[in-house]
């Protein structure tokens, strides 16, 4: 089978210290040899981009404000440095989450545009992230997409409203093991079949988001079960493992533009 790419993994977590690079060897032994360790806060961003300095050609990281740390942004500089390191390849987690709300909206909306500002002056993609805030989150991308060179909306589990509009707008889908849940994955799993080949990445978002299906449960999530996740979305698609498989490692490769 064709290696895998988790296009989104938080393996800064306070849950991997102990044994990270034990966490990575395992993805590659089991066919995941490409992992984007998620930026979620300036520190965070750091922390990700040094990490993923140890494996270059293995690890690569993005650099960003998630909207629960958007109370704390105060400038770009410090995104803008990161981003210029060897194997930053996305700007993000940013977007809306108003589900929350550990920030204010107001806060949350100033950290996301600004984010979309230096993405598309970079000509970097951006990693995006939507919770209960679809309308006015769709009304900033809209605005800025023009100008951006790719747009990827992780974790997605929205609507069928919202993917036709992610869609026309030209963006990526990312679907993690949300979809292995019977109960609350069930409209994912309907949605999935209707995403365009050509914009179907898949992530764990590991340590979160341990598929509910695998057995024995573990204790947290690992970039690892990406192929559970892939073969769910294989079967809810009706289309050969390796097809999915080639695919979704092709846009990620080709979205984040990296090597291999």
């Amino acid at each position: 089978m064709s290696p895998l790419v988790d296009i989104g993994v938080n393996l800064t977590h306070a849950s991997f210290r102990a044994d990270v690079d034990a966490v990575i060897d395992r993805a590659c032994a089991a066919g995941v040899t490409t992992l984007v360790l998620t930026g979620t806060s300036e520190e965070g961003s750091r922390d990700a981009q040094r990490l993923a300095a140890t494996r270059p050609g293995t690890l690569y990281s993005t650099v960003g404000i998630h909207p629960h740390h958007a109370r704390d942004f105060t400038t770009l500089a410090p995104l803008r440095a990161l981003a210029a390191a060897p194997g930053v390849v996305a700007i993000g987690e940013c977007g809306l989450d108003f589900n929350r709300d550990f920030s204010p909206r107001p806060a949350q909306e100033h950290a996301f545009e600004a984010q979309l500002t230096l993405a598309a002056e970079l000509g970097l993609p951006v990693f995006l992230h939507e919770r209960d805030a679809h309308a006015r989150f769709l009304a900033i991308l809209r605005a800025h997409r023009p100008a951006l060179v790719g747009a990827v909306v992780h974790c997605f589990t929205g609507t069928a409203e919202a993917l036709d509009a992610y869609l026309d707008l030209g963006c990526a889908i990312g679907v993690t093991g949300w979809i292995c849940d019977e109960r609350r994955g069930r409209e994912l799993r309907a949605l999935t079949a209707r995403i365009p080949l050509d914009r179907l990445m898949i992530e764990t978002d590991a340590p979160f988001l341990i598929p509910r299906d695998l057995v024995p449960r573990p204790a947290r999530n690992e970039p690892a079960f990406l192929p559970h996740v892939l073969q769910a979305v294989a079967m809810v698609r009706g289309a050969p493992l390796e097809t999915v498989a080639a695919a979704t490692t092709a846009n990620a490769r080709g979205f984040f533009g990296l090597g291999g």
